[in-house]
């Protein structure tokens, strides 16, 4: 029988009785004032199963715990009957608000059905963020009606980059895809049934060379394809009025599809970034207070003139930012490249697919915590987030393997307080409970001791860090 000790994320407490409840039983569910946002108790008797809750994502999370207790087969498509439930109760509720996972589909894209999946296994992991990577250098992804050759142009490039390299060869695949606003509204709505807030991000005034291909007046004004390499391009967008003007359409259009009270607009790494671009930043910024939603830019924007406030700081090049933009006042998401990047290499074994980037372990991945040493309070931390870039992941089996289970680790140490945390507890709790759950989900995740031969990719140069 699944107990208790088989919870992922582990709960605040746990208190056990005698006896086991037979599933499939009626679930009675109250809602109570007295249980925090996201928090639930769930209490199992031999006869019953009761949850008390303050919101509809205590409730489903109270589910999930539920759906955990009843074993891996809870996790397939179809139930396989009956199980057993351990008594007792669990009060449980998450450490922070924003437990984020990033999802680049503009390097490499994926289709909206494994977007939806994508949704499915960030809330069996009780992960309530998704920030949907749209647009870059390689691709833009989202419709934007008003603008048809962002899609028609941008959508597509000739061909991409086979690992990391300084060379000139490409694979000469032409690779694209988009989604239509059907398709990510579809998205937003489906993600929302699973407690789930989808925040797009709209990469400005860098990473924006796919816009450009599609429309040259919004760069320098010369010709461009849409990029065929990994890195960081020199192509930008200009400074003039009619492209704010460009971009506010732009985000209008982004206000009508996603609900969620943060936008992401990028600002990261702009190649001889000038107070011009602080300005062009600063205007989307104030656009999208005037609609009455906040913006979510990376790190780099506190180094290119005052911004309004309030902005939510994504601090990725490691903690000092966060800490700083904290100070200035700002809303954090802790998102480290140095420990929560899941694109980076995950050993040093020889058959470590396409490795990039720093080593983060699964015990790495564990043992990161997401409030800094000199963060002056925890009042403007409004979480962490996981990132998985797809420059070098071209499938959804590479995304499988890049995101678990570093992502069921991740999702541990944004619920669980830090002092119920143990990685000697942990890795016997995720080998012997958790890995067949994602078994029974179809997930290819790297097995613990080592990719298999079909997820090697020999002869693909990567870049260690």
């Amino acid at each position: 029988m699944f107990g208790f000790e088989s919870l992922l994320p582990r709960p605040v407490e746990v208190v056990p009785a005698p006896g086991s409840c037979v599933w499939p039983v009626d679930v009675v569910v109250r809602r109570s004032t007295e249980q925090p946002a996201e928090g639930y108790r769930l209490e199992i008797t031999p006869d019953s199963v009761t949850i008390d809750c303050s919101d509809d994502a205590g409730e489903f999370y109270a589910r999930q715990t539920l759906r955990q207790l009843r074993g891996p087969g809870a996790f397939r498509t179809v139930s396989s009957g009956q199980s057993t439930l351990p008594c007792g109760v669990v009060t449980d509720y998450p450490r922070f608000s924003w437990r984020g996972c990033l999802l680049d589909v503009a390097r490499n894209f994926r289709t909206k059905a494994e977007v939806l999946r994508f949704v499915d296994l960030l809330a069996a992991h009780k992960l309530n963020v998704l920030n949907l990577h749209l647009t870059d250098d390689q691709g833009w992804r989202i419709e934007i009606p008003r603008f048809p050759r962002l899609t028609e142009v941008g959508s597509w490039r000739t061909g991409s980059m086979v690992g990391r390299h300084d060379g000139p060869e490409r694979d000469g695949r032409p690779h694209g895809g988009f989604y239509t606003v059907d398709d990510l509204r579809e998205i937003v709505a489906y993600a929302a049934e699973r407690a789930v807030t989808v925040v797009p991000e709209i990469d400005i005034p860098g990473h924006a060379r796919a816009a450009i291909a599609a429309y040259p007046e919004l760069g320098p004004g010369e010709p461009y394809e849409v990029w065929t390499s990994w890195g960081i391009s020199t192509s930008l967008l200009n400074t003039e009025e009619s492209t704010v003007d460009f971009f506010r359409a732009v985000f209008d259009q982004v206000l009508e599809i996603f609900p969620s009270p943060i936008i992401g607009l990028g600002g990261d790494e702009v190649p001889g970034a000038t107070e011009k671009h602080g300005w062009f930043v600063r205007q989307i910024v104030e656009h999208l207070h005037s609609r009455g939603r906040k913006a979510l830019c990376w790190d780099e924007v506190l180094e290119i003139g005052e911004l309004p406030h309030p902005v939510v700081i994504g601090s990725w090049r490691g903690e000092e930012a966060g800490v700083w933009a904290v100070k200035d006042g700002h809303q954090v998401v802790m998102c480290p490249e140095q420990y929560v990047y899941l694109d980076h290499r995950q050993s040093d074994h020889p058959g470590e697919p396409i490795p990039v980037g720093y080593l983060h372990t699964l015990e790495d991945v564990y043992a990161y915590e997401p409030v800094p040493e000199g963060m002056p309070d925890t009042t403007g931390l409004l979480g962490t987030q996981a990132q998985v870039w797809t420059e070098h992941l071209d499938s959804v089996r590479r995304v499988d393997y890049a995101s678990f289970p570093r992502l069921s680790a991740f999702a541990e140490v944004a619920w669980t307080p830090a002092a119920l945390r143990d990685y000697t507890e942990f890795l016997p709790r995720l080998r012997e409970h958790h890995l067949p759950r994602l078994d029974a989900l179809g997930v290819e995740y790297r097995p613990l001791d080592g990719p298999h031969p079909w997820q090697t990719r020999p002869g693909v140069p990567g870049r260690k860090r």
